[in-house]
């Protein structure tokens, strides 16, 4: 089986690299840990470890960061290596974990995968939600090494897809040692592809424990007072935005910026490579703006719209946030994480393309924690119905925080189920 892989990963790979190349040199993605993404980790530079962590990018990386706290406070003597597949998810993980090894994940080819077992030689894995990867699992399995799935999700898509080839990836489902679902529903889906049942607990989402929510933390209170923030103002923010929602947004500013002159936007889009084209659309606002990569962010000193063009960031601007708008839900890309912005309390909206968050959605508008709109139009619609009257936005607030209070306890139920594949103590 693993011959069949590699020579059809090969030929994937030989499929996509002019598009690789394109974006590697369109907007320098791409160019970094080559060798290690297809030879393995270099023996010089990654050291043996006790749990070997695995996360996709950004978010994945997020959703890491408590069960590595918790690993760090329970088991401050094991040894942590942290593998990541992104420029974006590397360069984050390498700023939370910096106690840690962090290098670029190995593409599913046999010999990488052998290689990075060789070197590391963990005790155990952990991947993040669902990066199952066949010659991972079945290497793994040679290696006599348990893996793991935390905060475990099988979109409604993704399990049709899989349930296509079952007869392919019953084996590899069948060879994780624990998978902690989000929901029943994921559960039973992790269960029908190959997972004996006894292998699956519901610990529901991880980042419910992640959004802490606390707008009095340092990190929150030095971005407020870089902006020169004040009770008067009325923060419009919307995060991990894609093509063309940043142009949705910018004209529901524009139409309601001289009715509210208090009203500033703040605007972090998903993708570094988007960075340079948002900002010359903030441009042709004419409203003053300012932006997170210049070195004097109060020039102008009274901005209209601000730029969060960084990576890692967004769970700290969502602090400053009075109304949110949660990106990718009005594109194609399932939706970003809206737990945050309700973890502090924002008034938050997304569009109704929320299929990678399909769980989430369903509990946050059950409670009434947040709104999905429909169509683009609404959008100001809805902005400046949360604007004219600050009690529904009082009450939304206050519904969010509730919410997201009742449906923490993930990580913990997550580490109760871990902490038995670990070695024992001393």
């Amino acid at each position: 089986m693993s011959i069949l892989l590699n020579a059809l990963y090969l030929l994937l790979l030989i499929i996509v690299s002019p598009f690789v190349l394109w974006r590697s040199w369109r907007h320098g993605r791409y160019r970094r840990g080559w060798n290690d993404r297809i030879f393995g980790p270099n023996r010089y530079s990654t050291l043996p470890c006790t749990v070997w962590l695995h996360a996709v990018s950004v978010g994945e990386v997020q959703v890491l960061r408590p069960i590595i706290e918790t690993l760090e406070l329970e088991r401050p003597e094991l040894s942590l290596a942290i593998s990541v597949s992104t420029d974006s998810g590397i360069d984050l993980a390498r700023k939370l974990f910096q106690k840690h090894q962090v290098f670029f994940a190995p593409i599913d080819f046999s010999w990488a995968v052998r290689r990075a077992l060789r070197i590391l030689k963990p005790q155990m894995i952990i991947l993040a939600e669902l990066e199952l990867w066949p010659n991972w699992l079945l290497q793994a399995e040679k290696f006599g090494c348990p893996v793991a799935v935390v905060n475990a999700r099988l979109s409604e898509s993704s399990f049709r897809g899989y349930s296509r080839i079952r007869f392919l990836v019953r084996k590899c489902f069948q060879t994780l040692d624990w998978v902690g679902a989000q929901s029943e529903t994921v559960a039973a889906r992790f269960e029908n592809l190959g997972v004996r049942p006894s292998r699956i607990t519901i610990t529901g989402n991880v980042k419910f424990d992640g959004a802490t929510g606390h707008c009095s933390t340092p990190e929150v209170i030095s971005r407020r007072n870089l902006l020169r923030l004040n009770s008067d103002h009325k923060v419009f923010l919307a995060g991990s935005t894609q093509s063309p929602e940043e142009a949705l947004v910018l004209s529901t500013f524009v139409e309601l910026a001289d009715r509210y002159p208090n009203l500033k936007l703040i605007i972090v889009p998903r993708h570094v490579e988007r960075f340079e084209e948002v900002a010359r659309m903030i441009e042709q606002t004419g409203f003053t703006w300012a932006r997170r990569s210049e070195s004097q962010i109060d020039s102008p000193p009274n901005w209209r719209i601000f730029l969060g063009d960084s990576v890692g960031e967004l769970r700290w601007w969502w602090g400053l946030a009075d109304i949110g708008f949660v990106g990718g839900s009005f594109g194609d890309r399932g939706g970003q994480n809206m737990i945050e912005p309700c973890a502090y309390g924002v008034a938050t909206c997304f569009g109704p393309n929320t299929r990678n968050f399909a769980d989430i959605v369903q509990i946050l508008i059950a409670e009434k924690a947040c709104e999905q709109l429909l169509r683009p139009e609404d959008l100001s619609i809805w902005v400046e119905s949360m604007l004219i009257d600050p009690s529904k936005r009082k009450t939304m607030s206050t519904l969010a925080i509730h919410a997201c209070k009742r449906h923490r306890g993930a990580t913990q139920r997550s580490w109760e189920n871990l902490e038995r594949f670990l070695p024992e103590k001393g």
